[in-house]
């Protein structure tokens, strides 16, 4: 809260300053297709090696919003609420000050600030300004040409399952903490089949969660890697429709698992997918 208080707009020389004229784009992109995004992914995306760092980032951001506001005499949201923590999927409790304007922001019950921050998202996709915004700023909007990479991916690949493949989807199998689960989960079931016609290649599944792997084994190229990243989204909404029929709460994740690591040039393409990655994992357990 206290850093919500003490920050300055963007439009400065400090560190947190010249980052949050970085990340303000990045926001405004995901703002534009409706999709939050992880600490840890802005983070990555803006090489900051410490998700923590960004508090000033966002409040200075947070404050600029506030600024254009009164000069506008029009509300823009705030839109660093779409920045969330992987394990809650809510911002910060920083955000009640932008929101609530109240310190008690974080004393209230989970389904209250839940409910909060809903209606503030909802705002935010909704506003209709956001390049207004960058400009006002002279900021330059940020959405990076997939097109190539794209068409790539879509001519499809051949041949059979390879044994780097087997191996690694194995491994996570037999260890769910890879995917965030609790190390005495039970181990996932292999080549799990969906009414799509799909089939996972890890499934874990919970009474509460539902949690799927897609691995891709270090041979996999980069048009191989952005199938798997649409892979993983199609995977969550088939898990979701079956949720769904089944009059459960649809809470499922897919998860792209690589042995190797992302290629930096498709963190945006990650983030604006909305897609969870879990990077070197070694089969070997070396």
């Amino acid at each position: 809260m206290k850093t919500a208080k003490i920050v300055e707009p963007i439009a400065g020389n400090k560190l947190y300053q010249q980052r949050a004229r970085l990340a303000l784009p990045l926001l405004v992109r995901q703002a534009e297709v409706g999709v939050p995004i992880f600490y840890s992914s802005l983070a990555t995306e803006l090489g900051m090696p410490n998700p923590r760092n960004l508090n000033f980032v966002l409040g200075s951001i947070g404050q600029t919003m506030e600024r254009l506001s009164k000069a506008w005499k029009q509300k823009v949201p705030p839109i660093q609420c779409l920045v969330i923590n992987k394990a809650t999927g809510l911002p910060g409790e920083g955000i009640g000050w932008f929101l609530v304007k109240k310190e008690d922001y974080a004393a209230l019950p989970l389904r209250q600030r839940r409910a909060i921050v809903d209606a503030e998202l909802g705002h935010i996709y909704a506003f209709p300004r956001w390049r207004d915004v960058l400009a006002a700023l002279s900021l330059t909007h940020a959405f990076p040409d997939f097109s190539t990479v794209i068409a790539k991916a879509s001519r499809g690949f051949g041949g059979g399952e390879s044994e780097q493949h087997k191996a690694l989807k194995a491994h996570v199998a037999g260890n769910p903490s890879v995917v965030g689960l609790p190390a005495a989960t039970p181990d996932g079931k292999t080549e799990f089949p969906l009414p799509s016609g799909d089939f996972l290649d890890v499934s874990f599944a919970g009474k509460d969660m539902w949690v799927a792997a897609k691995v891709k084994s270090a041979i996999s190229d980069e048009a191989d890697v952005v199938r798997g990243l649409f892979q993983c989204v199609k995977y969550r909404a088939v898990m979701e429709a079956v949720m769904r029929s089944e009059g459960r709460p649809q809470s499922a994740r897919a998860v792209l698992v690589l042995e190797a690591s992302l290629p930096r040039s498709l963190l945006p393409l990650r983030n604006l997918l909305g897609v969870e990655v879990v990077e070197r994992i070694n089969p070997s357990g070396n």
